[in-house]
């Protein structure tokens, strides 16, 4: 039986960030809905906030170890695939270099990658373990690009290509916001007002509610307009873990029920004034939104304000005026037929003149291609003449040169000198079409468009042997990626291969291996980890403890060799305890100490030799 699972991370109180006011509201708020109302056991549903209680004898403290240890024992000790899990992170993000960092409580934006989390590594271990997640991110950005890059856009195409289903708070290019009077960002509170109105039964619906709502109170409190992004894994439109809601008359927590009609735009043109208070406002409040983001950048820690929200009049609206107000607005259509007259000919000219251009290119290309088939006939002896009423136009590749692929020949038999050249072949049709052999979904793209040469078309041949090649080449990828423990790189790439191609069967065997390793990778690492934790410099009895550790660690499994590095070090470390004590004379505490070092260690043999040395010194 799944069970469901739910991590909800909430930060206010930032070393290095401006304080937040409302992240670690919007993260209690969601675990209380999944506990209360999602049907989510307490003990699989943890809190994350500056001051959240412990889980078990762990800390929950919102930091950079905190969360990745958390998360890693979980993946290694607890998920199984097709379990269900939420997680939810609410607090500053940052990209650097191309790459999307969820900023934990002590993330430093002059040490980022060193300080933050790197959304693609949290998102490989959520995906090797092969629950059924969906990751919202309601990320605040502090300064909205660094570089050329938003925060955001790697953490699109990460959901994407690893598909996993994934709800941003807005664009790439926008802010999120908060509101102190609201208690909550305006994202998470459309969110669990979704959840408790029952219009999030499924992800499709939450989007579309998401994509309303959450303008809407954009408006409603004066703040600039954020919309979220939605990106669903195939196959999984599913509310995960999510019963059918039986209230739909329920409010989010902790702060007033805001009716539809409340929030609508009209409210902002009951009056003359309305439309230019809120221009103005919002030129104000991107002019502190940038400062607020400048001093960001300077480490200001001081809150600073935004501009308060200007008064409007009271006024009192009826529920049909309000109904009315909120349709689409139709403006008065006033006809103009001279000038549509004068469009129309314009359009019929420009029509005539292109449509003479592509009679002009498809002709002088007929030619040409005729030209060259004739020649190619007189080499190989036949008669143009004869064979022209039988000749077929060359089908068109998307994104592909006609003449990338040469004219179909005879399969000869193979000889390793013909197998090359059909490889440089593949090499420089990839090239042709703009396409990277190192990437395996440019390769998956080419594969894709030789599929359209259909059998019996020209160069059908030609194309069947580049499947191959490019299939091969994007399941070496995934097998390169493996070795070096990108597990989760490994099997988006081995996944691109599918079953109508030649490598299927060895790309599925190879997945199910790697998912394997992939596990024991992470509960070898949780054990390295915990023996990390051990250690207490200038205590040899501790780094004996965590040999002891790390020795858990099976031999031939994906970790051991670090495992094993870890303990030579450590054992060395132990010596040297040993040989600083032997120097200050202290022979007997300098034996002891040796005899911590284990056998089987890099330091053994040193140790056993000092030991006999310093006995006969005692």
């Amino acid at each position: 039986m799944a069970n469901n699972w739910a991590i909800a991370i909430g930060i206010n109180q930032y070393q290095f960030f401006q304080p937040l006011g409302c992240a670690q509201a919007d993260a209690e708020a969601l675990r209380d809905y999944l506990v209360t109302e999602g049907g989510f056991l307490p003990q699989q549903c943890l809190l994350m906030t500056d001051t959240s209680v412990p889980f078990g004898d762990r800390s929950t403290y919102p930091s950079k170890d905190n969360i990745l240890r958390l998360v890693e024992d979980l993946a290694a000790a607890c998920w199984q695939p097709q379990d269900k899990l939420w997680f939810f992170f609410s607090g500053y993000g940052v990209n650097y270099h191309g790459q999307d960092y969820l900023m934990p409580i002590a993330g430093d934006p002059e040490r980022i990658q060193e300080t933050g989390i790197d959304v693609r590594s949290l998102l490989q271990v959520i995906q090797i373990t092969e629950v059924n997640a969906l990751v919202l991110f309601d990320i605040n950005r502090a300064f909205a690009r660094q570089g050329d890059n938003y925060i955001g856009q790697e953490t699109i195409e990460l959901a994407q290509e690893l598909q996993i289903s994934t709800i941003l708070s807005c664009q790439p290019e926008q802010f999120s916001h908060e509101s102190r009077q609201l208690g909550h960002g305006f994202f998470t509170a459309a969110v669990i007002e979704a959840l408790r109105s029952g219009n999030g039964n499924n992800l499709t619906h939450l989007e579309s509610y998401l994509s309303v709502r959450t303008p809407e109170l954009c408006h409603h409190y004066w703040r600039p307009t954020q919309n979220p992004v939605t990106i669903i894994a195939s196959g999984n439109s599913e509310i995960i873990g999510i019963p059918a809601a039986k209230d739909i008359t329920k409010s989010v927590p902790n702060h007033r029920q805001i009716q539809a009609e409340e929030i609508s735009e009209d409210i902002l043109s009951t009056t003359k004034a309305a439309p230019k208070l809120q221009s103005d406002y919002l030129k104000k409040y991107t002019t502190w939104q940038n400062n607020h983001s400048n001093n960001t950048e300077k480490n200001a820690v001081s809150p600073v304000s935004p501009p308060p929200l200007p008064q409007l009049p009271e006024v009192r609206q009826s529920p049909d005026h309000i109904t009315t107000a909120i349709q689409p607005s139709q403006e008065p259509q006033t006809e103009n037929k001279p000038a549509i007259t004068k469009q129309l000919l314009v359009w019929g000219a420009s029509t005539i003149l292109l449509l003479g251009l592509i009679a002009v290119v498809v002709l002088r290309n007929q030619a040409g291609f005729q030209t060259n088939l004739d020649e190619t006939q007189q080499d190989r002896g036949i008669n143009p003449n004869q064979q022209r009423a039988d000749v077929k136009t060359l089908p068109t590749l998307t994104g592909a040169n006609p003449s990338t692929f040469p004219p179909t020949t005879p399969k000869p038999r193979q000889t390793p000198t013909s197998k090359v050249k059909q490889e440089n072949q593949a090499l420089l049709d990839l090239a042709k079409m703009s396409l990277n052999k190192t990437q395996a979904s440019d390769l998956s793209q080419a594969i894709a468009t030789a599929r359209k040469i259909k059998p019996g078309e020209p160069l059908y041949e030609q194309a069947q042997e580049n499947i191959l090649i490019w299939s091969r080449m994007i399941f070496d990828l995934a097998e390169g990626r493996a070795k070096r423990g990108k597990y989760s790189s490994a099997i988006a790439a081995a996944r691109l291969l599918t079953k109508d191609g030649p490598l299927y069967p060895k790309a599925q065997a190879g997945i199910k291996r790697w998912q394997f390793e992939a596990k024991q990778f992470f509960t070898n690492k949780t054990l390295l980890d915990a023996a990390n934790l051990l250690i207490k410099n200038g205590q040899a009895s501790s780094y004996n403890r965590a040999i002891a550790v790390a020795n858990k660690v099976p031999a031939g499994e994906p970790g051991f060799e670090t495992a094993k590095k870890s303990i030579d070090q450590w054992s060395e470390k132990i010596l040297a305890i040993a040989q600083q004590r032997a120097n200050r004379g202290k022979f007997k505490d300098a034996i002891q100490t040796a005899v911590l070092v284990p056998e089987g260690t890099a330091a053994y043999d040193k140790a056993q030799t000092a030991i006999r040395k310093w006995q006969s010194k005692k």
